[in-house]
């Protein structure tokens, strides 16, 4: 259910150096000699397979696992590697689908064509970037994401390669868990999505069509956000998040959205009860451009953020302006 990104979307679209949530544990976030990620002491890591990329190509792979873990575990930061090549990547949780674990697939991979049961939890943009949890829900109690032994999942990767060469690629994730024993406040996802985009070819590259698609979500107002963010492809210009008519995101970078967050009381909470967003779109191209998961011929519209307390840590998707769960 780019990102909290930096995705937090996070999509969490997380982000590192440039505006990720603090984190108590710098440690865990080493990098071994090449760049890739130490894993943790406790929790998992994830490796995609190694790709291909050829000189010029923009694709996208999604890779298909379980997580690792033998039992369940309360997360409380993700960090990434992204290798040469790697433009973004997003973590999607799924349910059970064992016929697709361990593969590695361009056709349906992504969002848009994994169902409504897909939940969005960590994206990023940079080639090193992480997004922690609170250490503390205002009330002394740590806050992490409940991750249950084997859970199904799949990394969307984007790559391009603008070199001349061929580019080795893949993508390293590291869940980072508290102790076992540790009592947290769940923590989940909010991601509100839009499957309204459709913007008209351009008559040229000097004459561009524009759009835009919104939405306003339900929300509880005693809900905590400690992060929010959008996410869009690269015909984005402008998107933003208003609690009633209070600004509370605004951004204007597609590549590179800097999270807002709130690592310490007092988080936000969506005093009207409605999470509004809205994503502003320029289309030079001769073609038209719909909602899809392709970032090179298709356009997205998400905002995303975490949210606690969270019964069940199972997080809320809203399509368009509907909350589905």
């Amino acid at each position: 259910m780019r990102s909290l990104a930096c995705v937090l979307v996070t999509t969490l679209v997380g982000c590192g150096s440039s505006g990720g949530l603090p984190d108590n544990n710098s440690p865990d976030a080493a990098t071994t000699g090449d760049g890739g990620l130490v894993p943790p002491a406790r929790g998992f890591q994830i490796v995609s397979p190694t790709v291909d990329i050829n000189p010029g190509a923009d694709v996208t792979y999604c890779y298909y696992f379980e997580t690792p873990n033998t039992s369940d575990m309360a997360i409380k930061k993700w960090a990434s590697h992204l290798t040469a090549g790697g433009r973004d990547l997003i973590l999607f949780l799924t349910p059970p689908d064992p016929t697709k674990t361990g593969s590695l697939l361009r056709s349906e991979c992504g969002f848009t064509t994994a169902g409504d049961r897909t939940v969005w939890t960590y994206s990023a943009q940079d080639p090193d970037a992480e997004v922690a949890l609170p250490a503390d829900d205002g009330n002394g109690t740590p806050v992490g994401q409940l991750i249950s032994a084997g859970h199904s999942g799949f990394l969307q990767m984007h790559f391009v390669n603008t070199t001349s060469a061929v580019i080795h690629g893949h993508v390293e994730l590291n869940a980072y868990a508290y102790d076992e024993g540790v009592q947290v406040t769940q923590a989940a996802p909010y991601v509100a999505y839009s499957r309204q985009i459709d913007l008209p070819p351009a008559a040229s590259a000097l004459s561009p069509t524009t759009g835009m698609v919104n939405g306003s979500c339900n929300i509880a107002p005693t809900a905590k956000f400690s992060i929010v963010s959008t996410h869009t492809h690269k015909q984005g210009v402008h998107t933003f998040i208003t609690d009633g008519a209070t600004l509370v995101y605004d951004n204007l970078s597609w590549d590179h959205p800097v999270p807002k967050t709130w690592s310490a009381v007092p988080f936000h909470s969506f005093t009207s009860g409605k999470l509004t967003y809205q994503c502003e779109y320029v289309n030079p191209n001769g073609y038209s451009i719909q909602t899809g998961d392709s970032a090179a011929t298709a356009e997205m519209c998400l905002a995303v953020g975490y949210y606690f307390p969270s019964a069940g840590g199972d997080g809320r998707l809203c399509i368009n302006s509907t909350l589905v769960n």
